[in-house]
């Protein structure tokens, strides 16, 4: 029984600032709150000669064209027309430059101390001592051509009485996807979606696994399982349909599957596991302007506690810290690490190059619409997630960890593709923060959403867990609001529904990466 919705509301809040100066370095100051022309702002020498909505910038003195734009203490872009102090500073007079990044590999690594005696949470232990958040059993489909009876199977048996029966089973997942076929055979591609597909089958959250093939695919059923099989315990069949005798037979015989699995999947009881188990990847996805100032440097507070205690965080979107990777490079435990980070940098430029594309085609204009200018901007404020950890490891897209603390998987921005390939690494928990809103969710791995502003929690709040906007309007710090939401990721995990678990999504945010050529 999923757990009603909790009813949303922003508290009252005090008299707010009006806008706020980064760095003593930033020529730009951002608006915390809307203003129309002729306003003074705190600071500022003249009135406003234009509009400035909420979140968006206004330089703070002169800036010559040609000149950069500097907020963050870094550089987000540089000024395409003279602009004076009061302007409006966005996409009109701002745009992407060229500039030489300092990567300076391993030089500003400060490890984190662990907690002498670190949390715990109430997980589902598996063979082989990972911990799952959620108790799911999954349909894994080797091509899009099983995918439709994948879904007839995880119907019937979910109208099934002895389904009813069962207690301690979330559900049954079907998870299909457009790929598996029309494809190389051993090109990055396959190895991507191999990655992810096995991946899936192993992640915690699933006590069982049924994969589902037709038979004639490129992505052939005895090669994902392997002679090891794909899971070390006993909770995973296969069926191909071809073999099976077509439809109704695959779905009789899938149901009983099943059924098989999801009885042995309801003996399993929550027991007490250390945090150390709990693994996190971290998106942000419809972002604003405030998104850097309030829920993800709060998200950075989070991750730093659960690294703290031994878990683990993932941030993934390769081509949304473009700019910013520098910061990242620095934090690297080895030179070699860093260096393994450039390299995907390198491979992205070339992909989008060879695609006819680039790499600051975005923001999106959704976030444009928020007051993010340029990606070298979005960039500084989704890095802020990662908090202050040293950066222990990169890893491809749906690449198994062997690590813990904080890491990197290479992925797109694309938020359900990405969010795929976090959970194929083996991520029992999502947080993901935004300042436009996002309604999604991602079974078998529950998702907690964070908004950056007071507006968008009164309007969404069906949709969000938590609120960072008090941050701002309330004048809530930065690491009382990190450790309330490290403390919504013990009680997730630990079995409390997301507003996206309530919901009910999670049916079509599988989406693996599909690279090359479809033929």
């Amino acid at each position: 029984m999923r757990k009603s919705i909790k009813e949303n509301k922003v508290p009252e809040t005090t008299k707010a600032p009006d806008s706020i100066r980064l760095s003593d370095s930033d020529n730009v100051i951002v608006a915390l709150q809307g203003f129309s022309s002729g306003d003074s702002v705190k600071g500022m020498s003249a009135p406003l000669g234009t509009d400035i909505p909420s979140g968006h910038k206004i330089a703070f003195s002169d800036i010559p064209s040609g000149a950069n734009v500097i907020r963050y203490g870094q550089i987000i872009g540089s000024a395409t027309a003279d602009i004076r102090a009061g302007d409006h500073v966005h996409t009109h007079n701002c745009g992407m430059d060229e500039h030489v990044q300092d990567y300076a590999h391993s030089s500003s690594v400060t490890p984190l101390s662990p907690f002498a005696e670190p949390r715990t949470f109430q997980g589902y232990h598996r063979q082989g001592g990972r911990v799952g958040t959620r108790n799911y059993v999954g349909i894994i489909t080797s091509v899009n051509c099983s995918g439709s009876v994948a879904r007839f199977i995880a119907e019937a048996a979910e109208k099934s009485e002895w389904f009813a029966a069962l207690e301690n089973v979330d559900g049954i997942v079907p998870l299909t996807h457009s790929g598996g076929c029309g494809m190389g055979s051993d090109d990055e591609g396959y190895r991507t979606l191999f990655r992810t597909l096995s991946g899936y089958a192993q992640n915690p959250n699933f006590a069982g696994i049924l994969l589902l093939g037709l038979g004639c695919e490129v992505m052939q059923v005895p090669d994902l399982v392997g002679q090891d099989r794909l899971r070390d315990d006993n909770m995973f069949k296969y069926m191909v349909i071809q073999s099976a005798g077509g439809t109704r037979k695959t779905v009789e015989q899938g149901v009983e599957a099943v059924r098989e699995l999801a009885l042995q999947a309801n003996k399993c009881t929550r027991e007490s596991a250390p945090l150390s188990e709990l693994v996190i990847g971290m998106q942000c996805g419809g972002s604003d302007g405030l998104s850097g100032i309030t829920a993800n440097p709060a998200l950075g507070v989070a991750s730093d506690l659960l690294v703290r205690n031994g878990g683990t965080t993932i941030l993934s979107e390769t081509s949304e810290i473009y700019g910013a990777e520098h910061l990242l490079t620095r934090r690297a435990e080895t030179p070699e690490i860093g260096k393994s980070l450039i390299e995907r940098i390198f491979w992205w430029e070339d992909y989008t190059s060879r695609n006819k594309s680039k790499m600051d085609n975005n923001p999106s204009p959704g976030n444009k619409r928020g007051g993010l200018t340029t990606i070298l901007e979005k960039s500084l404020g989704a890095v802020a997630k990662s908090g202050s950890a040293p950066l222990s490891g990169v890893y491809k897209y749906g690449e198994k960890l062997d690590r813990k603390g904080f890491v990197f998987m290479d992925s797109p921005g694309y938020d359900p593709c990405s969010v795929t390939g976090q959970i194929a690494s083996g991520a029992n928990l999502i947080c993901f923060t935004t300042g436009r809103g996002s309604v999604s969710g991602y079974q078998p791995t529950p998702c907690i959403k964070v908004a950056s502003n007071d507006d968008l929690f009164s309007r969404l709040g069906e949709d969000i867990d938590l609120n960072c906007g008090d941050i701002i309007s309330r004048g809530v710090s930065l690491e009382d609001k990190g450790s309330e939401l490290f403390e919504l990721f013990v009680t997730v995990a630990s079995g409390e529904h997301t507003k996206s678990e309530a919901l009910g999504f999670g049916a079509i945010e599988f989406v693996p990466w599909q690279i090359g050529a479809v033929v």
